[in-house]
Formats: C-alpha cells, sequence, structure tokens
C-alpha cells in the first residue's frame, strides 16, 4: 500500500539503513534534513558571507542531531571553520552559561538546528548577553511561538530553513493560501501545505496509472516529474524523495519573510 509522507524528513524514512535500499512503497514530499543541514551552510557561507561558526544542537534528537552533521560537513567543504560545537537537551529551558562560552568563541554565525520549545528562549537569551551574531536552524522552527517566547527585535537576524512561506508572491501559493484563510480562518503554516502537496501528489499519481491499484500508484509515483505542489515544482528520485528548492525564512520584526530560495 503507497505511503506519502507530508512531513518526515529523516533519511531512514523512505531508505532501510541496513541495506540501503529504497523502501517500494514508502514516498515523501518534504525535502530531507541532510537536505536542510547543507542548505543553511550553504546560505550561511555564500549569503552572509560566515568563515566561522557555532552549532549549538538538542544531543538528544535525532533531528537536531542530523542537521547539524550535515551543515558542519558542508560548512567545513566551503572552506568555513566550526570554532564552538555545545549541546543542550529536549525540555532545557536555561541556556545562558553554554551561550556565554559560544560568545567567548566568536563565530559569525550559529547554527541551532532544534524544535521552537527550546529554541526560542535560547535565542531570547543569547540576546540579552549581547551574542547578536546571526543564527539560523531548520523547519522546527516554524511556528507562531518563536515570537511570543523570543520576541520580535530578538529574532531580527534569525534565519531558517522551511519548505514554503505563505508570504510568497508565487501565484500557487498565493491561491493556496487565499483558499485555505477563507476555510479555516488562519494562515496555513508549512505543514498545511505540505499536507496538501501529499495528497495532489497521490490524485496525480492516480490519474497517471488511471487505476486506484496500489501497485500501480506505487509505480506512477516512481515516475512523477515536474509535478508542480505549493511547496514547489518537484521530481521523485530514485530514494523516493523529492528533488525540489528548499526557501531560506528570516524574521524581520517578528515577521517571516522569504530571504532566498535555493535549488539542490
Amino acid at each position: 500500500i503507497p505511503l506519502i509522507a507530508p512531513a518526515a524528513t529523516a533519511a531512514n524514512v523512505t531508505v532501510d539503513e541496513k541495506t540501503g535500499e529504497t523502501m517500494d512503497y514508502i514516498f515523501r514530499v518534504c525535502f530531507i534534513d541532510p537536505f536542510q543541514g547543507t542548505l543553511m551552510a550553504q546560505f550561511a557561507a555564500e549569503n552572509l558571507g560566515a568563515t566561522t561558526a557555532a552549532i549549538y544542537s538538542d544531543t538528544s534528537n535525532d533531528y537536531s542531531k542530523g542537521l547539524a552533521r550535515y551543515f558542519k560537513e558542508t560548512f567545513i567543504a566551503k572552506g568555513g571553520t566550526i570554532v564552538a560545537e555545545e549541546g543542550f537537551v529536549t525540555h532545557d529551558r536555561d541556556f545562558t552559561a553554554t551561550l556565554t562560552k559560544i560568545k567567548n568563541a566568536n563565530p559569525e554565525f550559529i547554527y541551532v538546528p532544534g524544535y521552537y520549545e527550546e529554541v526560542a528562549p535560547l535565542i531570547k537569551q543569547a540576546r540579552e548577553i549581547k551574542l547578536n551574531v546571526p543564527m539560523g536552524g531548520g523547519d522546527g522552527w516554524d511556528s507562531p511561538d518563536m515570537v511570543s517566547v523570543a520576541g520580535g527585535e530578538a529574532l531580527n537576524n534569525t534565519f531558517f530553513t522551511n519548505h514554503y512561506s505563505s508570504q510568497d508572491k508565487d501565484e500557487n501559493i498565493v491561491a493556496f493560501v487565499e483558499a485555505f484563510k477563507a476555510k479555516y480562518n488562519k494562515e496555513p503554516d508549512a505543514f498545511a501545505a505540505l499536507g496538501y502537496d501529499a495528497v495532489q501528489l497521490l490524485v496525480q499519481a492516480i490519474k497517471d496509472a488511471d487505476s486506484t491499484d496500489p501497485v500501480a500508484i506505487a509505480e506512477a509515483l516512481e515516475a512523477i516529474k515536474d509535478f508542480q505542489g505549493v511547496t514547489g515544482k518537484m521530481t521523485i528520485d530514485e530514494q523516493h524523495n523529492p528533488i525540489k528548492a528548499g526557501v531560506i525564512i528570516e524574521f524581520k520584526d517578528g515577521v517571516q519573510t522569504v530571504n532566498t530560495r535555493i535549488q539542490p
């Protein structure tokens, strides 16, 4: 039975870790963690001009550890230096001592892959000790609580990778946002957009297969090319992941804005 994951970003969702074989019936419409870490390292080095970086990750969380690993590999490959690597664990709320240690290492950029519950107070505390360098993270930052906890001013000069932005002026996104707001009276986040794309991808596969037979649908999903979703145009690769662009979101006075779209 085909399964399409809207927001499962771990690489091993579609690939068996032991054998390296692609799962026959599992697909996704989101990009994967290695892509997120790579994307932010590329942005920090090329767009922000950072040559030194610190990594402050959630060591109790596979999502965070995966992003940190690929950020580090890519940043170093681009000629950058990692001057500090520190860790916190889920449910931590006091980060000042470690942030002071990171400040003393004098990085030009700080990568904080994690979820908003920890990241929001972490950024607030960083700004309180005048650690004002650019900071970045992954799609786990995408929550209104980032602003309500950290504050709009503290979030200035922070960036995160995401699957799409509701502020994007692309006509497909504008139409989706308007329809979503009319029905639910709120802004659609990335999970809403990915969920929508997952269903539309299934519809496309059924049309292409001209069948609702599970095997035929799976074969049609494998053959998807240049499918236009809300989160971008995607082609399914041999590991059942979408080849698609990623978006760098920047906080400006508490408002998420599109900084740039980066193609893989």
